[in-house]
């Protein structure tokens, strides 16, 4: 076991990311939403979302009373949605269950949803100084490195024995050395191309010293994403009001304002098309077959008139493809007033908490293209 908590100290003091806003306060509700928003998501690409949502929400009773179409419009653009649904699950019980404080215990603090171990200790360690190891990507990678760790990163075995060695490195100033290690992975100990040169533990570290700094942590071979295919309604009323269809709490895209989707067979979700060689291809079947689905869902008398080229987007699990199709409403047929469809105007539309394919879709509609 190599101690690096003095050397990563130094180092921080002098190169650290101090200015991060969230570095600056001890609140744990604004310490808290920092991580959740940092969980699979890079500083910079959080930086705006965390100064709006603050804004707009500035509180844990703020949170657990608003509109969930607020928090995921403040949310829109983030991704993993099921981040923003479980906050607002999260502020809800802190203000319920704990008398609006965040929990001082790590066994209670990882009760609340969406807060895992390393997200609990965060908080625990620069809100209320406690020593408490974390255990994220970045800090994760020094300790694969400097300790020479070629078992699969993702094992439970290696978690374990990861987790054992982040315990016994962290020291009382838990809250500095967490940023620090933090810091050291996201500007030093890079996945790609670290900067060893510049690294204050390049003197102890294993993988540097047998060469193998790029090496690791090691790689696993994944299995290739499988491809879905889906067809997005882009359909507009007399008044140039557009369609949009809320999504179900659970699943991708929960909770949020998309445009009316079908399958390439009709069928309401996206489908597996990896045996498929041309899902989305514009024939005369594939369209008598959506709008039939769209107007029978819908309750709108539609006419399909022109269908973008295929896009797509990646999930963690899989690779969406699309193409949006355009169409317009013939008679005085309305959608159906339930509470999952709703016409809005354009920039109302782009108001609402809309997955990032939509919210392109919608922009490059509203900018003429």
């Amino acid at each position: 076991m190599i101690p690096i908590a003095e050397a990563l100290l130094d180092w921080y003091a002098c190169h650290g990311r101090h200015d991060l806003p969230w570095r600056q306060s001890r609140d744990p509700y604004h310490l808290w939403l920092a991580e959740i928003m940092l969980q699979q998501t890079q500083v910079e690409s959080a930086r705006p979302y965390y100064a709006r949502f603050l804004q707009a929400l500035p509180s844990w009773q703020a949170l657990a009373a608003a509109a969930q179409d607020q928090v995921l419009a403040l949310w829109s653009g983030l991704g993993y949605y099921a981040r923003a649904r479980n906050a607002q699950r999260a502020a809800q019980e802190v203000v319920t269950r704990f008398g609006g404080h965040f929990p001082n215990t790590l066994e209670a603090a990882v009760t609340l949803p969406g807060v895992g171990r390393s997200t609990a200790a965060a908080v625990l360690a620069s809100a209320f100084g406690h020593r408490q190891a974390i255990l994220d990507a970045n800090a994760r990678r020094v300790l694969i490195r400097s300790h020479a760790i070629d078992a699969d990163p993702k094992a439970a075995a290696t978690q374990q024995w990861l987790w054992t060695l982040a315990s016994a490195l962290t020291p009382e100033d838990a809250h500095g050395y967490n940023q620090a290690i933090q810091d050291l992975g996201a500007m030093i100990c890079t996945p790609r191309q670290p900067r060893c040169v510049a690294c204050p533990l390049v003197d102890r570290c294993l993988a540097h010293a047998q060469g193998r700094s790029h090496a690791l942590p090691a790689i696993v071979n994944k299995a290739p994403k499988p491809q879905r295919c889906a067809f997005f309604l882009l359909v507009v009323d007399t008044e140039g009001q557009i369609l949009l269809e809320k999504r179900p709490d659970s699943g991708i895209w929960g909770g949020l304002w998309c445009l009316p989707q079908a399958a390439p067979d009709g069928g309401a979700f996206p489908v597996l098309c990896s045996g498929t060689l041309h899902p989305l291809e514009d024939t005369p079947a594939v369209r008598q077959s959506l709008q039939a689905a769209w107007s029978r869902r819908l309750g709108l008398n539609l006419q399909l008139r022109a269908l973008e080229e295929e896009q797509q987007h990646v999930f963690t699990h899989f690779q969406l493809r699309f193409r949006c199709v355009h169409a317009r409403v013939w008679g005085s047929a309305v959608a159906d007033s339930a509470a999952t469809l709703r016409w809005h105007r354009p920039a109302d539309a782009l108001a609402q908490g809309l997955p990032t394919p939509i919210r392109r879709i919608l922009r490059e509609r509203s900018g003429g293209c």
